[in-house]
């Protein structure tokens, strides 16, 4: 079986406001290291899937600023949908790309904008991933063991074991609250990362008997019709349309450093930080602070005496929050005046 990887590149470019803008999105910030974090999700894959192998699908808006991203890390494919709808017409785009040139393809379904501290064990626990998935012949999700009980995750529980170090899944919690998060975390359950893997024929098996969603313009997208398909479909999350309502789910604990980088606040998690936690990126300055993350694109920022802060100057705008409140940073945008939430994306064309 050859490997295959599909990487979920589409965003609008809201979580990192005033640094993030709609044609330029997490994905393409370099949040974590110095380069774009989905040019760090194809690097990772170096060595485990080739990079012709590699899929990355995306938005039409989003099309050419991905492949400049990633024109010098080989020659993965990139895919523009014709409209946005949810994960799994998306990895159903991507795994008929696969089952076209190979019908024994085992597919690694993979998102553009995570941070993974330890990519030599996460290329280890995905082949693994891989493997369970061929010769178990079920969809399998890896499930990060959590460092602290954490109300943005979903949550999977382990049933039976199958195989030392591999379990059925017994149930799939969403985004629990703080006292449900940290039960579930005592009694080990993991967080559903959203890293997952499927032979092809599988994945269109289950379509077939649990994605009402999708499984009626399956031929069409196997025949190559993919505007009809998108035309045809309803948006549904894979997690959802496959891993919730499917018999045939495997779970293995992928322990390895990850986050999904959600917030202004993920920084000081995946970003070094100073003996009091502070995060700063540019030229800034901060003085008798903790537990603060600063951020700027060109001008000197200094920051004294606070704590738990986020301040962001980026693109003419300055954000200053709490790390608590970055994580409804989307809301405090749908109240702002346009002119002032607005950015010009002409500077990143």
């Amino acid at each position: 079986m050859s490997r295959w990887a599909v990487i979920l590149a589409g965003g609008s470019g809201t979580r990192f406001w005033p640094l993030s803008t709609p044609a330029r999105p997490k994905q393409f910030l370099p949040l974590a290291t110095m380069r774009p974090l989905l040019a760090d999700a194809v690097a990772r894959l170096e060595g485990l899937v080739p990079a012709e192998r590699t899929i990355i699908v995306t938005g039409q808006a989003l099309l050419e600023e991905t492949r400049r991203v990633v024109a010098s890390l080989g020659a993965p494919r990139v895919l523009a949908e014709p409209r946005a709808a949810s994960t799994a017409p998306a990895l159903a785009w991507g795994t008929a790309v696969a089952l076209a040139e190979d019908p024994e393809a085992t597919v690694l379904s993979l998102h553009a904008d995570w941070w993974v501290g330890d990519p030599a064990t996460f290329r280890a626990t995905a082949e693994r991933a891989l493997r369970v998935a061929g010769e178990r012949d079920v969809l399998v999700t890896v499930g990060i063991v959590p460092t602290r009980p954490d109300v943005g995750y979903g949550y999977i529980e382990r049933g039976a074991e199958l195989e030392p170090g591999v379990w059925a899944v017994a149930r799939f919690t969403e985004k629990p609250d703080a006292t449900r998060a940290a039960a579930l975390v005592d009694r080990g359950a993991l967080w559903n990362s959203g890293l997952f893997a499927w032979t092809a024929h599988r994945f269109f098996e289950e379509t077939t008997t649990h994605a009402p969603e999708l499984a009626p313009q399956v031929p069409r997208l196997l025949a190559g019709d993919v505007e009809g398909f998108y035309a045809a479909v309803t948006p549904v999350a894979v997690d959802i349309s496959h891993f919730e309502r499917s018999t045939r789910v495997a779970v293995l604990p992928g322990a390895f450093p990850w986050d999904d980088v959600g917030t202004w606040a993920a920084l000081s998690r995946v970003r070094d930080a100073d003996d009091h936690g502070n995060v700063g990126v540019g030229p800034v300055t901060m003085h008798e602070c903790g537990e603060t993350v600063v951020w700027s694109d060109g001008d000197p920022v200094i920051v004294d005496g606070v704590v738990g802060l986020v301040v962001v100057h980026a693109n003419g705008r300055v954000l200053v929050t709490t790390r608590d409140r970055a994580a409804r940073l989307k809301d405090l945008l749908d109240r702002l005046p346009l002119p002032i939430r607005d950015l010009d994306d002409s500077a990143h064309a």
